[in-house]
């Protein structure tokens, strides 16, 4: 039980960071929507070159996240030297990576469909590269146990990336029309969403210079054979990887190029907007991987781990489906987070948000390949959902627009939740509580119906009351049957006897 409190506090911390950066940055999703008309197609442009870069991250980390913390922990290493020699390592990929993309420049901005506007493609690359270097920094914090510095350097990005971006897209617009001999030195209208991506690259860049004690680390050493045997164990996690992060950006990726219309970026910018909406699912998957990663591989010699790692995985798909339906109970206030030009794309939220919850399952499942060293397994089936997601996407986004995205992502997580929850109780069998899971998934399911028809049928009032009462049932069950009040963390204590 202390193992779980621990594991507890470390995700309400992280959690409490990412859900509050998240929520802060949610408000760039008004500013881009209410700025940027969706017939305009600019917020497609940001949806689009955000999906390469997340693309690109994972390539240019190559698994060595999860791999510093397997071998950090593993007996015989030492930590210092896995760390340093991974910074090494990343820090002249991400060099050469930037050389590259400077040298061909012109073709690559082509390609990427973007050859009058080859500074996105640049100040991209180099914030890509920075946040590849980064993450080696932020999971040092993680070892390290601190989270309030990784929490205080997540939200110095994001509340200096909102500033500014208000600056750029409410005060100097406002003031340049007043008076734009003035104020043309500092604002040129004609950037529009080339804004977005110059104040990353200032934001990312800031950053870097808070981890100078963290830097010293690169001075622990660097042993060539170390990183022959984590390059090994890293390698089928980058094709996880790979496969992974395709599954969240092929769609974004691939949609102008399938899709027929001559409004790609349009379309592609409403799907972008609304599944913003959406990704209250990714931040607990999120929140839940910082704190569960260094846990599950800081207790692998524990006995009663596999207890553990099925309770984990119990309350993940409790609060994930206690998400789910709190989003779709609100979603008629939710969804003037965006323009209202860009409502006609709600309808995929519900599906997003069940392919984000089936991801966070498949996280959660990962770990049996990542304890027993077989990660090929990882790479195989993120490799057979990213072709099922893929597969859909060029077949039926020609027809089926966005609404073909959704489902692919959909197909695609499902596909490898259960390919490995099946191959892993041949290899490393867990006593999940499937029933008890099961149970919670199908009452979720039924409350959803009736959220449904009451944001259909009834008025937003009376709809609000409705679903608030179906939500609270679903609370009232947890509290019964897996959660007493006097077992919550902080305000437990006021319940107990």
């Amino acid at each position: 039980m202390a193992d779980m409190k621990t594991l507890a506090k470390d995700t309400a911390i992280y959690g409490l960071s990412s859900i509050i950066g998240r929520f802060l940055n949610y408000l760039l999703v008004p500013l881009y929507t209410y700025k940027i008309a969706a017939a305009s197609g600019g917020y497609g442009v940001i949806t689009n070159l955000y999906a390469y870069t997340a693309l690109l991250l994972v390539i240019l980390t190559y698994g060595m996240e999860t791999t510093f913390f397997r071998f950090a922990n593993k007996e015989g290493e030492d930590p210092k030297l896995v760390y340093s020699s991974i910074l090494r390592m990343v820090g002249l990929t991400s060099l050469v990576f930037i050389g590259l993309v400077f040298a061909f420049i012109g073709p690559i901005s082509s390609a990427m469909g973007y050859p009058g506007h080859p500074s996105y493609i640049w100040s991209l690359a180099i914030v890509v590269a920075l946040d590849a270097f980064q993450a080696i920094l932020f999971s040092y914090l993680r070892y390290q146990k601190r989270p309030l510095k990784f929490a205080a350097l997540k939200l110095l990005f994001i509340g200096l990336n909102i500033a500014l971006n208000l600056v750029y897209f409410v005060l100097l617009p406002k003031l340049y029309d007043g008076n734009p001999v003035v104020w043309s030195k500092l604002y040129n209208p004609e950037v529009g969403v080339g804004y977005v991506f110059y104040i990353n690259l200032f934001c990312t860049s800031l950053v870097t210079f808070f981890f100078a004690k963290e830097l010293k680390g690169i001075g622990y050493g660097f042993d060539w054979n170390l990183c022959k045997r984590m390059l090994s164990y890293s390698w089928p996690i980058l094709v996880l990887g790979i496969a992974g992060i395709l599954n969240q950006t092929a769609d974004k990726i691939l949609f102008p190029k399938v899709y027929p219309g001559a409004d790609a970026n349009v379309q592609l910018g409403i799907y972008g907007a609304v599944v913003k909406i959406a990704m209250i699912m990714a931040l607990i998957t999120q929140a839940f991987r910082y704190a569960y990663e260094p846990f599950v591989f800081g207790n692998s010699r524990e006995k009663d781990n596999k207890e553990t790692y099925a309770k984990g995985m119990k309350y993940f798909v409790i609060f994930t489906l206690l998400a789910f339906l709190c989003v779709m109970a609100y979603i008629n206030v939710l969804r003037y987070i965006i323009k209202s030009d860009y409502w006609d794309g709600l309808k995929v939220v519900p599906i997003v948000m069940a392919a984000e919850m089936m991801m966070g399952i498949y996280f959660n499942l990962s770990f049996w390949y990542k304890l027993t060293d077989k990660t090929i397994w990882g790479a195989i089936f993120s490799g057979i959902g990213c072709a099922v997601l893929i597969g859909i996407n060029v077949l039926l986004v020609p027809k089926y627009g966005y609404m073909a995205c959704a489902w692919g992502g959909f197909a695609g997580y499902g596909v490898a939740m259960l390919l490995s929850y099946f191959v892993g109780q041949k290899y490393y069998p867990i006593d999940y509580p499937i029933k008890d899971m099961l149970i919670y998934t199908f009452l979720a399911a039924m409350l959803f119906v009736g959220i449904t028809y009451s944001n259909k049928l009834l008025g937003f009032w009376p709809a609000i009351l409705v679903n608030t009462v179906l939500v609270c049932f679903f609370l009232a069950y947890i509290v019964k049957k897996d959660l007493p009040l006097a077992e919550i963390p902080v305000i437990g204590k006021y319940f107990k006897k």
